[in-house]
């Protein structure tokens, strides 16, 4: 049986107002920039409301992003304080985070064996009176969120306070949640939302940075023991709760675990597969949907859909028209402009393509980022002048529909542009042959092919993954297979080259976001053979 630590809202204004006191005392002050690598946790929670009740700059990582990623990071976004339970310190001294610009340490939980304080020594500093709360200006620095990474090199991306009160009132008003709920949290971010909202934050025992490891018994009984009404998960654990639902019943019968007390399910990071819904529906009450969340670290929430609409959409994907991700919520304006990679610094409405134009996706309201953290570069890239707002250029293929449905079809940098003027998206392409039975999914990729250096002939090839589970002859009959489907549709016209890659790298948060750059590299090197 797990042991749980609960804190109420009480304590946690309390605490919160200690630690604020305790920083203070300790030298840790407003605008200060401060690293925060603390696992979900009492402490994750009282340390992140005391910063920013003193008016600190929590600067967030995502752990998974790989040392050379982090320690960019803390080069470019140079802090002054370092908190971390000892792992993130011991990383710290060996690999050199930070070392020029960090002043302060503490450590949480633990001995002191790092330099600094412990969080203890910090509370020690503290006071028991309440801590008088800055006013700040709502375009103020709030916080430092790095982009995980797994479509590029990692940027800072500057949260305003004016942006993290327009994600509450989102959550509040679109996806409906009310005080006095409780979520399921197994994203740390989503988690600190909950006590904004008046919903208290279930941490469950896993490895957030992980998911696809978590226990999924653990994360049912604490389901069950606190009567969540709420859940915000990704793919990775939509499938393996789904699949771990499932119970062998009595004779042929299969009966499945059930979720009673959830209301609410909030999926997002990568678009979950339609199988992995319908078997984790199985387990929620009639009337209670998978709402599929689109959006960003730049950027969220955007749009969303729920999952009987989306199951409505099945065929129009497998038949290469996208993955649809629902309608704009309150106060977002979705457009689709011109793919190109030249950075444009005005807005005008003259840039907008019609219904069914495949385009980037640009979107403006006021949960969208102003900038990049000491990137002028990427921000010159990816935002748009629009009066007094910004536009962001998700970076991002799509179209809207007649109804104004946004309609997802990849990376900009994952398009083929092959060299006899056939452009082609990812996830049209893609979805197509992955209805073929013995394709458990696919990767569209580019190659160079009898060119020379300076003038390379591009062609579009597949990278196919194959259904362990199935029997599949590695012969012309497959290929055979593949090849007809390509000529079924104008989506797949030219694709002719195919390679079976025995299990693609995706991304270690999401398990869903394939590393098509690695696999060009792994597909043009084969070619070459």
């Amino acid at each position: 049986m797990l042991e749980y630590q609960e804190l109420n809202f009480f304590e946690l204004n309390q605490r919160s107002d200690r630690l604020a006191h305790g920083l203070n005392a300790y030298g840790i002050r407003r605008g200060m920039k401060v690293v925060l690598m603390v696992t979900p946790s009492v402490d994750f929670f009282t340390l992140t409301f005391a910063l920013f009740k003193a008016g600190v700059v929590p600067i967030l990582v995502d752990p998974g992003m790989g040392v050379k990623n982090l320690k960019q990071c803390f080069i470019e976004s140079e802090p002054d304080a370092f908190i971390g339970i000892p792992k993130a310190h011991l990383a710290r001294k060996l690999f050199g985070w930070g070392k020029e610009s960090v002043k302060h340490l503490v450590t949480v939980g633990g001995r002191n064996l790092f330099g600094g304080v412990t969080l203890a020594v910090i509370a020690a500093l503290g006071s028991s009176e309440p801590y008088e709360m800055l006013w700040l200006d709502q375009d103020e620095m709030a916080a430092i969120l790095f982009t995980s990474g797994s479509t590029g090199t990692p940027k800072g991306v500057v949260y305003s306070h004016k942006m993290f009160e327009a994600q509450i009132s989102a959550l509040r008003d679109d996806y409906g949640i009310k005080p006095g709920e409780r979520d399921l949290a197994t994203f740390p971010l989503f988690s600190l939302f909950g006590p904004a909202l008046g919903m208290a934050s279930i941490i469950p025992e896993m490895d957030a940075s992980k998911p696809i490891t978590a226990n999924p018994d653990y994360l049912f009984a604490a389901i069950k023991k606190y009567q969540c009404t709420n859940m915000f998960v990704n793919p990775a654990l939509i499938e393996r709760l789904g699949q771990a639902g499932v119970q062998e019943g009595q004779g042929t019968e299969a009966s499945h675990h059930k979720l009673p007390s959830i209301k609410r399910v909030i999926s997002a990071g990568a678009p979950a597969t339609i199988s992995s819904i319908k078997h984790f529906s199985k387990m929620l009450s009639d009337g209670v949907e998978v709402l599929n969340s689109y959006g960003a670290t730049e950027s969220l929430p955007l749009s969303r859909m729920g999952s009987q609409a989306l199951f409505n959409t099945t065929a129009i994907t497998d038949d290469g028209g996208g993955i649809c991700v629902g309608d704009a919520i309150s106060g977002v304006d979705i457009a689709i402009i011109e793919i190109t990679e030249q950075p444009i610094s005005l807005w005008s409405e003259s840039l907008r393509l019609e219904a069914g134009q495949i385009g980037e996706i640009v979107v403006k309201g006021p949960m969208v980022s102003r900038s990049y953290y000491r990137r002028d570069s990427a921000t010159e890239q990816a935002k748009i002048q629009d009066g007094e707002m910004i536009r962001h250029r998700m970076g991002d293929l799509g179209y809207l529909d007649s109804e104004g449905k946004l309609w997802m079809c990849g990376r900009k940098a994952h398009r083929v542009d092959a060299s006899g003027g056939q452009r082609y998206f990812s996830i049209p392409c893609e979805r197509i042959f992955n209805t073929h039975p013995q394709v458990k999914r696919s990767a569209l990729v580019g190659i160079e092919v009898n060119g020379d250096a300076r003038r390379p002939e591009i062609v579009p090839l597949l990278c196919i993954e194959l259904d362990k589970s199935l029997a599949c002859s590695l012969g012309a009959s497959l290929y055979a297979e593949l090849n007809a489907i390509a000529e079924q549709h104008s989506q797949t016209l030219g694709i002719k080259r195919f390679l079976i890659h025995p299990e693609f790298p995706v991304d270690i948060r999401h398990n869903a976001k394939i590393f098509r750059e690695k696999l060009a590299v792994w597909a043009q090197n084969k070619h070459k053979e």
